[in-house]
């Protein structure tokens, strides 16, 4: 028998791609549902050959499906995700809403699977941020290796992350640039995203970081050890899929770079594109699809005692998204229903 898979939010760009990956690694789905708001009603999506007509969220009952995929943002999931859990209905959300809820696990596969065994407090799993994700899949094995004591991060998130209304501004604004009458004034943004970059994703918070570099911070403690210290300059640009991250490492001990360069080979989720030549890394344009989250640059910083540079990026509508939600279905399935 397989299971009986809900995913919420099918119309938009995580929920589409998530009924692609479920299809594509071949999740044993003996049933699926796909979700949305009534304005979505009766939307067509895709999942393998098949074509699914999306069902209202806010009536359907969860009651007898064993996995809900949500991607329908904190104020929804905090409306439905309670419902779908008492209902008998693992959750495993998308939103933000129970990150940083002690009683809810947060969870990426290559990096805390045992995490999961927690879900039946509330019958919930949350999916990570989407620059979180990719990074402590390469902090992961490093940290095993050599105890990581701080992260610098820096990060060039695609469009994509804001919806699908973002995608169209930097569309549109584009477009815009050679086409006299075709400007687009920023909406989704608060400055031009064409041909621009834009140091703020999400809310001020009153310490003068963001709420997103705030959610590096928080989760990557959840997820990966507590003690390790993290800053982050998260940065919006004009890429419409993939997310690349600068990142700073200082160790406890030292980490040769060949040795980190052969544990990030072995580690799992990770290709290792790392040539000292031109081209030879990898760009967000060329992750898109992908699953593997990409390192390249890799190399000793000299300026402190234990330190390595590298450089990360991911598709970030996969691992960033519903790639990872997927993995956490497999991994409940592996550990716990054991269904199928």
């Amino acid at each position: 028998m397989g299971y009986k898979v809900v995913v919420a939010g099918a119309t938009g760009n995580v929920g589409r791609e998530m009924l692609n990956i479920l299809a594509e690694r071949q999740f044993p789905v003996d049933e699926i549902a796909a979700l949305a708001s009534r304005r979505s009603l009766g939307t067509e999506c895709s999942f393998g050959d098949k074509t699914l007509t999306t069902q209202d969220l806010d009536t359907f009952d969860f009651t007898g499906w064993d996995i809900a995929l949500f991607a329908i943002g904190s104020e929804a999931t905090e409306k439905y995700a309670p419902k779908a859990a008492k209902a008998g209905c693992v959750v495993i959300d998308n939103s933000s809403l129970y990150r940083y809820d002690p009683d809810v696990p947060l969870v990426v596969p290559e990096v805390n699977p045992e995490a999961v065994d927690g879900y039946a407090k509330k019958n919930i799993i949350a999916n990570p941020n989407c620059s979180t994700a990719q990074m402590v899949v390469a902090l992961k094995p490093l940290h095993d290796r050599a105890r990581i004591k701080r992260v610098v991060v820096s990060t060039y998130q695609s469009v994509s992350g804001s919806g699908k209304d973002a995608m169209d501004e930097l569309w549109d604004q584009t477009k815009g640039m050679y086409v006299p009458g075709q400007e687009k004034e920023p909406n989704v943004y608060p400055k031009q995203i064409a041909f621009n970059v834009i140091p703020h994703i999400d809310k001020f918070m009153e310490d003068g970081s963001t709420k997103e570099e705030w959610k590096m911070v928080a989760e990557t403690k959840k997820i990966v050890d507590p003690k390790i210290k993290v800053t982050a300059t998260c940065v919006r640009v004009p890429v419409f899929v993939g997310h690349s991250e600068a990142i700073n490492i200082e160790f406890e001990d030292f980490l040769d770079e060949d040795e980190a360069r052969d544990i990030l080979r072995e580690a799992p989720g990770i290709l290792v594109v790392d040539k000292r030549e031109d081209g030879g890394y990898v760009t967000p344009v060329e992750c898109v699809g992908d699953y593997a989250t990409f390192i390249s640059r890799i190399r000793q910083d000299s300026t402190i005692e234990n330190g390595i540079n590298l450089w990360c990026v991911s598709d970030n509508l996969r691992k960033g998204a519903a790639l990872n939600a997927v993995q956490i279905a497999e991994t409940l399935g592996n550990r716990v229903l054991k269904k199928a």
